[in-house]
């Protein structure tokens, strides 16, 4: 599967102090989405090796009924990097908007923490070969802010 969405309520428990579902929380969802996502695909246990791009947009009302929509953008030989965008909205008004996106990179990895290879992902409609050529242009910033940083 190269997609997942979790849907839920926003509940009274991910308050923050200023009334709005808390950021750690919302990163949390994204990370069990972004797992969602890579384990369905690789049909073994990943682990979160980068999360990045991370961009708040709104915040999320408790009571919001909230997706999180998980989106395999790209793989590499283990890796599997995928897209995250998280929407919210009153239920009684009936509009979604994306309050978070960002880009997880998963690795598929063996009972020792080994990676393992995982199936390569080819892109087939026109929305998903942008998603893979934004994931690309993402991992191609991040290898050369690395290399200037050495």
């Amino acid at each position: 599967m190269s997609s997942i969405t979790l849907r839920f309520l926003a509940e009274p428990s991910t308050v923050n102090f200023g009334g709005k579902v808390h950021g750690g929380t919302v990163m949390k969802w994204i990370d069990e989405a972004g797992y969602a996502c890579a384990t369905s695909w690789s049909k073994r246990y990943c682990v979160t090796v980068f999360i990045g791009s991370i961009r708040f947009h709104r915040p999320i009302m408790i009571g919001d009924l909230v997706e999180v929509e998980a989106r395999l953008a790209y793989t590499g030989t283990s890796s599997m990097n995928i897209s995250v965008e998280v929407r919210s909205g009153d239920m009684k008004g009936g509009g979604m908007h994306t309050t978070t996106e960002c880009l997880i990179v998963f690795v598929s990895v063996d009972s020792h923490g080994r990676p393992l290879p995982v199936d390569p992902f080819a892109p087939s409609t026109p929305e998903q070969i942008a998603l893979a050529a934004r994931a690309r242009k993402h991992i191609d910033a991040s290898r050369a802010g690395s290399a200037a940083g050495d």
